[in-house]
């Protein structure tokens, strides 16, 4: 849908342009002509004849065709100016920044859809209702103040949220950051975060576009494709950051199973995230934080080195590096010496490199020479240096400056004192630099992109399962839980070993059924969803008398159709469930299983389709990974085995997407065999 006209427009109508620039029609007139746009500017309004020294018509027939319209007028005069503009001007491009469309409910909708229909038939595009609008560095077409410093080489940002859009832009301008381009998508009408998105990969170019992106959305509502596209550009070298806000459920529906309980909408933009290598920051400091990281080069390791005139940050941001799996080693080389003897008694070169707060400029560039040429130990390094007020570090900041310009090594600066150096830290980011005003913030989102995984590669190896016989059981079954019996079958269709197991009603079957499987036995109630919690689940069955007992037992349960016989076997008690989560799709939990499952909460998550590599990173991210490799005297369990279980259940999701949800709950593992003893499949 992304055009030239809204990219590149040659000419720009603002409907609803005004004198008062405190109202958005007049704002955005303003910071058109502020901006410089190079091209042909018109207002439409009824009650002037000039608006900000810009010809105005009153009347929209009147216009001569234009490429791009910045809509600002009520929702209920929408309608009429889109078809005109659309079909008498040859107008291409909208933005919208009214309100009271579809977020105020279903009036408003009908209006927005009408919009949408008008726009999608001249082969057109819609930015909004209800945003701020657009940036380029071609117009300034947004309402709003901060505008940023615009630099192809900048952050290109995507918002779902107009309010959150100046917020961010106003925290990352404060830091340094300049952008390439900002939408503000607001309802999303016709054109999404996800389309904008798919529009830079489809186009991206490696020389010219940005390789940065962050995206604020209150709504995924095509994640497939935010999964196709976002790795797409991770893997063409591009790095993302998002916030997904609004995931909590607080709603808390009733679940029906262990994976009910555990798959939440939270957990499907967790996983979807990772699989596609992006991101995930949870507020504006955090997004931020982590673009800051992102525009400096990226150290060839995970060692550094912190230096600092105060020793308390020092010792913060050591925690947090070390907690995020990055390293401050110990600095002890030939070099140690000749470094400290050019630095006050008292100092320490060990790391962190703490030169005291009496450290001049001159020290300063020293340590950092010392560092980036002499201690090969060290892939980076954090400079924390602020003042208490005595006197200006406009010296020690112009040092860093020309450091940070030279040093083969990335430097990251913490400036903290954001308001007593005020004027010394203004300076400095014009210069062009990012800087972090808090240390244990940037820890943290160093722990986050230098850990970040790269996307994963989907598999959908449909040979895994009988497709036949799959679609044969799911065709013919009603909605609900299947039967025992045709879960049985679904697990030989995608050969997914089982223990064998009857279902009888009468305790004579199950006498007979005892004589066939021979004892220990383990004996289930058929009807109740969590068995154990009603009684329903008997082990060391072991003579007649104790099977006709139980067996009589189960059946009074309430809601019991039957009992469930298996031999009894033994092994590590491991889970595997799935469910499907609109609208992202099926997602594959796994971890150890049992009665601890939900209290224990250790599960990895996946998105179907999943491959072998993805399923064994979900196994070796759980806390419990160790009992996989024998604990105590345990047998190890093979994660090879395990993963292609999960191979298999991706298939068969992909097969039959009614599968609503699934529980192999508990699988029992002895080094290379596992074992499903107790499923669920639950059909919609």
């Amino acid at each position: 849908m992304i055009n030239r006209q809204l990219l590149d427009p040659q000419s720009i109508v603002v409907v609803g342009g005004s004198k008062e620039t405190y109202k958005p029609g007049g704002k955005v007139l303003k910071n058109l002509l502020d901006g410089e746009f190079k091209g042909e500017i018109y207002v439409v309004n009824p009650k002037e004849n000039e608006v900000q020294g810009v010809k105005c018509f009153k009347n929209i027939n009147d216009l001569p065709e234009v490429e791009l319209a910045i809509i600002a007028v009520p929702a209920k005069f929408c309608i009429d100016v889109v078809d005109v503009l659309a079909n008498q001007k040859n107008t291409k491009a909208f933005i919208i920044i009214s309100a009271e469309f579809s977020e105020q409910g279903i009036e408003g909708k009908l209006i927005e859809d009408k919009i949408v229909t008008i726009i999608n038939n001249v082969g057109g595009v819609l930015i909004g209702p209800n945003g701020i609008g657009v940036l380029t560095s071609k117009y300034h077409g947004v309402f709003t103040e901060p505008i940023p410093q615009m630099d192809s080489k900048g952050v290109d940002f995507i918002s779902g949220s107009g309010a959150t859009a100046v917020f961010i832009l106003e925290t990352g301008i404060s830091r340094g950051l300049t952008f390439a381009s900002v939408y503000s998508v607001g309802n999303s009408a016709q054109t999404g975060v996800e389309d904008i998105l798919q529009y830079m990969d489809e186009n991206f170019d490696l020389e010219t576009s940005s390789k940065i992106k962050l995206l604020y959305l209150e709504n995924i509502q095509k994640p497939q494709l935010l999964l196709k596209h976002a790795s797409s550009l991770i893997r063409k070298g591009c790095k993302i950051a998002a916030i997904k806000a609004g995931s909590s459920d607080a709603g808390s529906r009733a679940a029906s199973s262990h994976t009910g309980a555990l798959a939440t909408p939270d957990s499907a933009v967790e996983t979807l995230f990772r699989k596609a290598g992006i991101i995930r920051c949870y507020g504006r400091d955090e997004l931020v934080t982590v673009a800051c990281v992102f525009q400096e080069i990226k150290a060839k390791g995970k060692n550094f080195a912190v230096i600092t005139h105060a020793g308390g940050p020092a010792v913060m941001l050591t925690d947090t590096l070390t907690k995020n799996g990055l390293n401050v080693p110990i600095i002890k080389n030939e070099y140690s010496s000749f470094l400290l003897n050019e630095l006050y008694p008292g100092s320490s070169v060990s790391n962190p490199i703490d030169f005291l707060a009496t450290g001049t400029a001159l020290q300063l560039g020293n340590i950092i020479e010392y560092v980036d040429k002499k201690f090969d130990e060290i892939d980076a390094m954090i400079v924390i240096f602020g003042t208490p007020g005595l006197f200006k570090i406009y010296d020690v900041y112009e040092v860093l400056h020309g450091k940070m310009l030279n040093a083969h090594k990335p430097i990251y600066p913490v400036l903290p004192s954001g308001m007593v150096a005020a004027d010394e830290v203004k300076a400095f980011v014009t210069k062009g630099h990012v800087y972090f005003p808090d240390e244990v913030l940037l820890g943290e989102a160093l722990g986050k992109v230098y850990n970040a995984p790269m996307p994963m590669h989907s598999e959908n190896d449909s040979k895994l399962v009988d497709k036949k016989l799959v679609r044969e059981i799911i065709d013919n079954a009603p909605s609900g839980y299947l039967h025992p019996d045709k879960v049985q079958i679904l697990l030989d269709a995608c050969a997914i070993p089982r223990v064998k197991e009857y279902v009888v009603d009468r305790v004579g079957d199950a006498l007979k059924v005892a004589k066939q499987l021979s004892y220990p036995l383990v004996m289930k109630v058929v009807g109740p969803v969590h068995k154990s919690d009603v009684g329903g689940v008997c082990l060391n069955i072991d003579n007649d008398d104790l099977l006709f007992e139980k067996f009589k037992q189960m059946m009074d349960i309430t809601g019991a159709k039957a009992v469930l016989l298996q031999p009894m076997i033994s092994g590590t008690e491991l889970f595997i469930g799935a469910k499907y989560e609109k609208p992202f799709g099926h997602l594959i939990l796994c971890g150890i299983g049992g009665i601890f499952i939900e209290l224990l909460n250790d599960v990895s998550t996946g998105l179907v389709p999943i491959s072998k590599e993805e399923a064994l990173i979900m196994i070796r991210s759980l806390k419990s990974y160790k009992i996989f490799e024998g604990v105590r005297g345990q047998d190890p369990i093979d994660e090879d085995v395990f993963a292609d279980i999960i191979l298999k259940l991706s298939a068969l999701l992909q097969i039959a997407p009614e599968i609503s949800e699934l529980d192999f709950n508990p699988l029992l593992g002895k080094r290379d065999q596992i074992i499903v003893v107790d499923a669920r499949i639950k059909i919609e």
